[in-house]
C-alpha cells in the first residue's frame, strides 16, 4: 500500500471514529447542563470535564486500530473485524442517544452491555489480525467497563 493511500486511510478511520463521538455529543451536550446535573451520582463519578478529553483520545486510538487492521489487507481481508468495529461505533453513538437523549438510564445500561460485548469481539478480531490494534482497543474496553458501572449506579440511584 502506498504512503498516500495509507495516510488517507488513517485519516478516514479517525474521522469515522470521531464521527461516532460527534453524533453522541449532540445528545450529551443538551442534557449534561440540565437533566444530568440533577441526577444522583456515586461519589466516584468523574468531573464532567474529564469525559471529552478521554473520549477524544479513545476515538483516536480506535481509529488508529481500525486503520492498522485495514492497512494489513484492505476491507476485503478484514471484513469481519471492520464490520464489528463499525457496529460497535453505532452502538457507541446509540448509548448517548438512549442515556442522554431519551433519558433512559436502565435501557442505556442494557445497551452498554451489548456495546461492551461488541468492543470485546472487535478487540479479539483486531488482535488476531494485528496485535497492536487489539492493544489500542484495550483502553476503550476498560473505559466502557467503568462507564457501564457508572451507568448502572446512576440508574439504580435514580429509580
Amino acid at each position: 500500500m502506498n504512503t498516500i493511500r495509507s495516510a488517507i486511510g488513517l485519516l478516514v478511520w479517525i474521522v469515522v471514529s470521531l464521527g461516532a463521538g460527534l453524533i453522541g455529543s449532540v445528545f450529551t451536550t443538551r442534557s449534561v447542563g440540565t437533566w444530568y446535573v440533577r441526577l444522583n451520582k456515586p461519589p466516584w463519578t468523574p468531573p464532567s470535564g474529564i469525559f471529552g478529553p478521554v473520549w477524544s483520545l479513545l476515538y483516536l486510538l480506535m481509529g488508529t486500530a481500525a486503520w492498522l487492521v485495514w492497512r494489513k489487507g484492505g476491507f476485503p481481508a478484514a471484513r469481519a473485524a471492520l464490520t464489528l468495529f463499525c457496529l460497535q461505533l453505532i452502538f457507541n453513538a446509540a448509548w448517548s442517544a438512549i442515556f442522554f437523549g431519551a433519558r433512559m438510564p436502565g435501557a442505556a445500561f442494557a445497551e452498554i452491555l451489548a456495546l461492551w460485548c461488541l468492543i470485546l469481539a472487535t478487540l479479539v478480531a483486531f488482535w488476531r489480525s494485528v496485535p497492536l490494534a487489539g492493544i489500542l482497543m484495550t483502553p476503550y474496553l476498560a473505559w466502557v467497563t467503568f462507564a457501564a458501572a457508572l451507568n448502572f449506579a446512576v440508574w439504580r440511584m435514580n429509580m
